[in-house]
């Protein structure tokens, strides 16, 4: 509990002490009025001056006017005890209300911990300790066994194991040696490691996912503002029905002191103090709760959207597969296997497709570069480069028909290379990639969500995309497509949601901005330390585990739930009181209950949205 609401504690105990000794005190008249106020000032001076302050700046319709104005009412009318016990009840809920926030926001506060304090730096031979800010591009920093990783780098000496789990939610700590990437925010656990740094402190991984928790709550939901324009109006429209209550029904009746105290009791009443708290504190929750299974969640709009979801869409490559390419097979023409795994190596030298990547690993030797000219990335189709003075084509299917080329159809599933220099086939080079372990299960739990169908979306052959569409239980598969053709498939696909329906695509957050970026929602998978991911994405998620999605899910729709309860209690608590207040059947004891109680309870509902990424 931090030191200001343990003053409140201290000033709401003082107040209940001074309220009962003036309930005690045998005076009448004058002398109770003044006994009665001490309790009332010690309580409730704070919500007077907010209503003064707040009515002076041009702000007059909310819980603190309605709560000043009600008070006042009953001492206007000799109801001293009532006005002091409904500003009591009022700062119990308020004391409530600081301990549930501030108990979510240390929550995330302490998830996201992951800002490093210092750096380790060399600079002229020795190691300084400085802020993490202070460190440039190129840099080297030396991170100790215990401490976290303060930036983006490259590790040239060392091996450690790096705990992740404050960005993933994996408990399983990963291995790096040299050449291996690591990122800020994790905890290097053993080892001594030598770090090149590879981006500032602003770009690094570790900035941006903070920037991205504490930026959540700006994103509001529809059932947030919802709620905000609600009480906009909702707070003077119930000030002048009170008032008609107090003014109206005396004029034939008369008896003006009851219909000023049942105009009084319907303004504690009508407060709007439980919903404009409780529902922003759900989602916050549970955006929190998604923290912590290494999902981050860009708002609470996103958390909304994705109860919604009917139709989900994968690219493949990095989602529901591995992404880590091997060479299976070469079957040259003409030439060897050797001469042919070494011209398509150069030609795709300069990539840094994973496709790339698994040919350059194949050849196992150091490339000479100056051998390749000029290099043109034909986008969804491969590569055309300049090699030893021969123009070189690699790349799919589509490619070699472009070149006016017969090919050899290879049969096996896989991602095909076909190799092609001077106008002559060469043969092509099988390329296979493993699917993820929990592709399968997360497809399943998506549907047991109510996902109504699944989708893949791939660049690779038929044969390679139907195969995995096939292996892991999706709906359909479409194949052999470029990134605009992707575009083009989700816009179709969007017309067959129904009219609340939402579509989600998941991809790697790299090659598929454009497709995240139409889609109703866009999922980053595998993007651990991808910037692009970050910025493309409304989910970001932290390791690359495509289960994960159907969890996010889980959240989502609970946290809605929690919403959608509040909601529905609140306004039928409150509505029912306040049918009962002109007839005399609520006095402002049931006020208070409807009030403050009411705010309580939808306190401690929506505190559950906190325990949603609990495992």
């Amino acid at each position: 509990m931090s030191k200001k609401q343990k003053k409140g504690l201290v000033r709401i105990g003082a107040g209940a002490v001074l309220l009962v000794a003036a309930y005690l005190l045998p005076v009448e008249g004058w002398a109770s009025l003044v006994a009665f106020l001490v309790p009332y000032a010690v309580v409730g001076w704070d919500v007077l001056w907010k209503a003064v302050r707040n009515i002076l700046h041009g702000q007059v319709f909310d819980e603190n006017f309605l709560m000043a104005l009600a008070t006042i009412g009953a001492f206007a009318t000799g109801e001293y005890s009532e006005g002091v016990a409904v500003m009591l009840f009022y700062q119990v809920g308020e004391l409530f209300q600081s301990y549930a926030v501030g108990k979510s926001r240390k929550s995330i506060a302490s998830l996201m911990d992951i800002r490093p304090d210092y750096a380790n730096v060399e600079r002229d031979g020795k190691l300084l300790q400085v802020d993490p800010e202070e460190v440039a591009v190129g840099d080297t920093i030396t991170v100790k066994a215990g401490e976290k990783i303060p930036l983006d780098g490259l590790v040239l000496e060392g091996s450690s194991l790096v705990n992740t789990s404050a960005l993933t939610g994996e408990s399983v700590p990963r291995q790096v040696r040299p050449g291996d990437s690591v990122i800020s925010g994790c905890v290097n656990q053993n080892g001594l490691l030598r770090v090149q740094v590879t981006k500032a402190f602003g770009e690094s991984t570790v900035q941006k996912i903070l920037d991205l928790v504490e930026n959540a709550s700006s994103k509001k939901a529809k059932a947030e503002n919802f709620i905000t324009k609600f009480a906009r109006y909702y707070t003077p429209v119930v000030v002048f029905c009170a008032l008609a209550l107090a003014v109206v029904p005396p004029l034939f009746v008369g008896d003006w002191t009851g219909w000023v105290q049942k105009a009084l009791i319907f303004l504690v009443v009508s407060c709007p103090c439980a919903l404009v708290i409780s529902v922003p504190l759900s989602f916050f929750g549970g955006i929190g709760g998604a923290s912590r299974q290494g999902i981050l969640v860009k708002g609470g709009n996103y958390l909304e959207v994705l109860a919604d979801t009917e139709l989900v869409v994968f690219d493949k490559t990095g989602t529901l597969t591995k992404g880590v390419f091997q060479v299976t097979a070469i079957h040259p023409e003409g030439v060897s296997q050797q001469e042919l795994l070494e011209l398509a190596a150069l030609a795709e030298s300069y990539s840094d497709h994973p496709i790339s990547r698994s040919l350059k690993e194949a050849w196992g030797k150091a490339l000479d570069t100056a051998r390749v000219g000029q290099v043109e990335e034909l986008s969804g189709r491969g590569v055309r480069a300049q090699v030893d003075g021969k123009e070189v084509w690699a790349g799919n299917g589509k490619l070699m028909e472009e070149i006016g080329l017969a090919y050899r159809p290879s049969g096996q599933v896989g991602t095909v290379v076909h190799v092609a220099a001077e106008g002559r086939y060469l043969g092509y080079i099988l390329i296979a990639d493993e699917v993820k372990p929990d592709a399968k299960e997360a497809i399943a739990a998506l549907k047991a969500q109510g996902v109504k169908k699944t989708v893949l979306l791939t660049g690779d052959a038929k044969d390679v995309g139907e195969a995995v569409a096939q292996e892991l239980g999706l709906d359909e598969a479409y194949t052999q497509l470029l990134p605009g053709d992707k575009v083009e498939r989700v816009e179709a696909l969007l017309q067959e949601t129904s009219p609340k329906g939402k579509l989600a695509f998941v991809g790697d957050g790299i090659n598929d901005a454009p497709v995240l970026s139409r889609a109703d929602i866009g999922i980053a998978m595998g993007a651990l330390g991808s910037d692009a991911a970050i910025e493309a994405a409304d989910l970001v998620l932290m390791d690359d585990k495509p289960s994960k999605i159907a969890k996010a899910m889980e959240i989502s729709k609970r946290t809605l739930r929690i919403v959608r309860q509040n909601i529905v209690f609140a306004l039928a608590v409150k509505l029912l009181v306040l049918m009962l207040t002109p007839f005399g059947l609520a006095n402002l004891w049931e006020a208070v209950f409807a009030d403050v109680g009411v705010m309580v309870l939808a306190i401690l509902n929506a505190s559950r949205a906190l325990q949603v990424g609990r495992k």
